[in-house]
């Protein structure tokens, strides 16, 4: 649910098309006006059956060790009825609720209340006050980028209590996994109704919502693309950022320290999951300036979509390899642990260094060295929705010559490896690069349709120069 990575083809644009950029992304921008019966079948399907995904892996984790297949046959032999399944779930508790709206409540006030000041010494990192894109109604949104900020002192706190403060258990987490998990999706929920209530009847900016007609694909999609509260609380950074992600090593962290209750060590398939996760989430964080021009902001309005698949979703599902190493305390061998170190940390070169290339081609006009060369391109031009021509430029040169969408490949690479290091003992920590492959392949080919329609003959060139999507010389 929750999206990586950068939504087009890497290109620049002349002065003039910059200066009618609303006019120009007007055609293509975010959801549908209308709903075909594919999208609304596959709204409903995800409405219906996402929820539960997520209650299935976490409750196959709890009763059955992590087998996806044990609760299907108990239930198909008998030998487990689904009320006996449901009565065994821990149900919400007070201690739960208290918990998650100290944590919500925390991350509000890091977000809103302390300006940041990491860019202040951090050299290289772009924080503080930052625009975002143009928005369809010709708006430019003001952001305070803080995340890496509210990042480093949530997890200074988390380090001082475990090893000083000792107000809580490190395991806090883990043994509140099913309780919170009702709580955030009360919270994902709650926004998601509000957020489309608010759309209807008091938004943030009339013109820059859409509407279908359809209340089911209005809900999942969203209808205003940047709901805010007061000046800063933008919905949309909130709850990409926070409190998910901030959430995620933390997790992490939660789950190591149990394995090393139960079991007595912290094994090394552990180490690597919390070190690979963990360098995902700080690139995220370092670059959360960079992200204002992502799918998630420039593009998607704030529905359940973004709204519950941040709150539960994310958190619940891109942690299961830890999860699943609490209970199975993998201990790989060194050549299994370097491999996958390995390709870790190449996925992560590849991701980052395709997407730095991308934004310098961007930021300098094409005017940059790529590979220590002057990058080629195609030349563009396409009609805006007011007729006027604009021209612009696609790269094809370092990784963006070798594939169209390199970027998602050096993900794909990263979240194998964290699959990697559970071994090869059940298929549940395999479900998140199943998830990323799935994500990703339809984001190419609906980027690419959406390019297609835009740059016409100059795309079919584009294509012809890099033939391939996501592997060189095979797709």
């Amino acid at each position: 649910m929750a999206a990586k990575s950068l939504h087009d083809a890497p290109k620049t644009k002349s002065p003039g098309s910059i200066a009618n950029s609303r006019a120009a992304t007007q055609g293509q921008w975010g959801r549908a006006w209308e709903v075909d019966w594919f999208s609304l079948a596959s709204v409903l399907f995800l409405l219906l059956f996402a929820p539960f995904i997520v209650y299935y892996f976490i409750m196959a984790c709890d009763q059955y060790s992590c087998s996806l297949t044990a609760p299907v046959l108990d239930v198909a032999t008998g030998h487990a009825r689904l009320s006996d399944i449901w009565a065994k779930t821990p149900p919400v508790t007070k201690r739960a609720a208290q918990l998650y709206t100290l944590w919500v409540t925390f991350q509000v006030l890091l977000y809103v209340a302390i300006p940041d000041f990491c860019h202040k010494f951090l050299p290289g990192y772009v924080g503080g006050v930052q625009e975002g894109a143009v928005t369809p109604a010709g708006v430019v949104n003001k952001y305070e980028i803080n995340g890496l900020q509210a990042w480093l002192i949530t997890h200074l706190l988390w380090f001082a209590n475990s090893h000083f403060l000792s107000w809580f258990s490190p395991t806090i987490i883990f043994d509140n996994w099913i309780p919170l998990l009702w709580c955030a999706n009360v919270l994902g929920y709650a926004v998601s109704t509000f957020a489309m209530l608010k759309g209807y009847f008091f938004p943030t900016n009339a013109k820059d919502c859409k509407f279908t007609g359809n209340f089911f694909y209005n809900y999942m999609m969203g209808i205003e693309f940047n709901p805010r509260i007061g000046k800063w609380f933008d919905f949309k950074l909130f709850f990409n950022g926070r409190p998910g992600i901030v959430a995620w090593t933390l997790i992490n962290l939660s789950f190591a320290a149990k394995q090393r209750e139960l079991h007595g060590q912290v094994t090394n398939a552990m180490v690597l999951v919390n070190v690979l996760q963990a360098i995902y989430v700080l690139d995220f964080f370092w670059n959360e300036a960079w992200y204002l021009k992502t799918i998630d902001i420039c593009h998607d309005h704030f529905g359940w979509y973004l709204g519950w698949g941040d709150c539960v979703w994310l958190p619940y599902l891109y942690t299961l390899q830890g999860l699943y190493l609490v209970y199975h305390p993998v201990q790989l061998s060194a050549p299994h642990a370097a491999g996958v170190l390995l390709l870790g940390l190449l996925g992560y070169y590849v991701f980052r260094m395709a997407n730095h290339q991308k934004d310098l081609f961007r930021r300098t006009d094409g005017r940059c060295l790529i590979w220590g060369k002057k990058p080629k391109v195609i030349e563009c031009v396409y009609t805006s929705a007011d007729g006027q021509k604009h021209h612009t430029k696609l790269l094809v040169s370092g990784f963006w010559g070798m594939a169209r969408h390199l970027n998602y490949t050096g993900d794909l690479m990263g979240s194998l490896a964290y699959c990697l290091a559970c071994g090869g003992g059940h298929l549940l920590p395999y479900f998140y690069i199943v998830y990323m492959t799935i994500l990703l392949t339809h984001r190419c080919l609906r980027d690419e349709h959406r390019c297609a329609n835009k740059y016409g003959g100059d795309w079919e060139r584009y294509t012809a120069a890099v033939p391939h999507r996501l592997l060189p010389g095979i797709f």
